[in-house]
């Protein structure tokens, strides 16, 4: 039997109301504050990965899925939304043509990882980009916006908002220096992951998995001690917003994200009830990408909510279902489905849904498979109707049954006075 790939996940009907819900809540809420969506491709060139994300992250190192096409250029799914959206607002200008550039999207990813449960190798993200502002009420907003798609979608009980803020070119290299030495003295106990990050990223293994390291990690001095005044002023600053804006939040100076481009502002949605996948969702400032890419010195702030883990955590707290149709026709033999379709089409045109059934079974047959289906109302087309013009209505809760004249009018009347 063929199966999916490994890594690779069907959503099924059933888990599709969460989906949609996910989706609805976060399109209103985003639009809400501004946001426009934008749409990005599956594939870019890998360079612009190498460039955005860095070369030595584990991403670009270990996890991307690369291959060469037709034409020998080096191609790569996509592992994430951010450096794609700022290739976008380069290429395009968007700088030029928009007042505001605050832009969401919603996709799937791809990551080649070792599968576990909270992890696939395509995974749906949604993203949130705003390019151009560089504010700590920014910052707060935009967190502020996180939190509340988690109220929305009634998960805030699960999840903790924790901050974090990296420094700057002037104060980072400081306490990069600073952190070196520090791990330096731990080589020995490092896995070999964070030997080889010691040299080219340290700040990565601040956010090491391995449980000898996050007792290294631990101990490690703060960035937050090394912040320059500025990067302290400012950081102060967003945690007042936030606090006007309600948000509870916790500071955790282990937060340093596993992506080159973040300077500033870093956070995290995490939650205890997905295992070792703690990330609901993350995010953070980067004011240097989109120059770093080739375009203007403009600032950016963004985060990624993972959509499997959000799910995860919806279902939890609530039953969703999918629709059930309002309205199933019996219908008894071809002559029926003649007189009867052209409602059932003008109903469904009017968002009414409607199940016919196009097979040649009983009418006992036919209520079962409305009584399954869950519809509100049988609707019977039979010789005794055909003969009079009429069907006979059947409510599906009371056994209450009626016939009426099938037009749109009545059917569309029985759906207002008995939502």
């Amino acid at each position: 039997m063929l199966k999916a790939v490994r890594g690779f996940k069907d959503v099924l009907p059933e888990d599709m109301p969460y989906w949609h819900l996910l989706g609805e809540e976060a399109r209103s809420l985003f639009e809400s504050y501004g946001y426009r969506e934008i749409r990005i491709p599956v594939l870019e060139k890998l360079e612009l990965f190498q460039r955005g994300i860095g070369s030595t992250t584990d991403i670009v190192e270990k996890e991307m899925y690369v291959f060469e096409d037709k034409g020998g250029e080096l191609l790569a799914l996509r592992p994430e939304a951010t450096a794609c959206i700022a290739r976008a607002f380069i290429e395009h200008r968007l700088d030029l043509k928009h007042t505001t550039n605050k832009y969401y999207f919603f996709g799937p990813m791809f990551r080649h990882e070792r599968p576990q449960a909270g992890r696939l190798r395509q995974f749906h993200q949604l993203n949130v980009e705003a390019f151009g502002v560089r504010s700590p009420s920014m910052d707060a907003e935009v967190m502020a916006m996180l939190y509340t798609l988690a109220r929305k979608l009634h998960i805030e009980d699960a999840v903790s908002l924790e901050i974090n803020h990296i420094g700057c070119a002037k104060c980072r290299p400081i306490y990069r220096e600073i952190l070196i030495n520090y791990l330096a003295g731990q080589k020995d106990k490092l896995c070999k992951d964070c030997k080889r990050r010691l040299e080219r990223n340290p700040l990565r293994i601040l956010d090491c998995k391995n449980e000898t390291c996050k007792e290294i990690a631990l101990n490690a001095p703060r960035i937050m001690d090394h912040l320059c005044d500025e990067c302290r002023r400012y950081f102060e600053e967003t945690l007042d917003f936030l606090s006007v804006c309600d948000v509870p939040f916790v500071i955790n100076p282990l937060i340093v994200r596993g992506l080159d481009y973040y300077t500033g502002t870093v956070f995290e949605l995490t939650t205890t009830e997905l295992g070792a996948q703690n990330a609901v969702a993350a995010g953070g400032r980067y004011d240097n990408l989109i120059e770093e890419l080739g375009g203007p010195s403009v600032p950016g702030i963004g985060f990624a909510v993972g959509a499997e883990r959000t799910v995860a955590l919806m279902r939890k707290r609530m039953k969703l279902e999918e629709k059930k149709p309002t309205f199933f026709f019996a219908v008894l033999d071809a002559e029926a489905k003649r007189f009867i379709i052209p409602v059932v089409l003008s109903l469904r045109e009017k968002k009414i849904r409607c199940e016919m059934e196009h097979e040649e079974k009983s009418l006992k047959s036919q209520m079962r498979k409305a009584n399954k289906l869950g519809a509100k109302y049988t609707v019977m087309v039979g010789e005794d109707e055909l003969k009079k013009g009429k069907v006979t209505v059947r409510n599906m809760k009371d056994k209450n049954q009626f016939e009426m004249e099938p037009s749109v009018e009545n059917f569309l009347r029985l759906v207002e006075e008995n939502p």
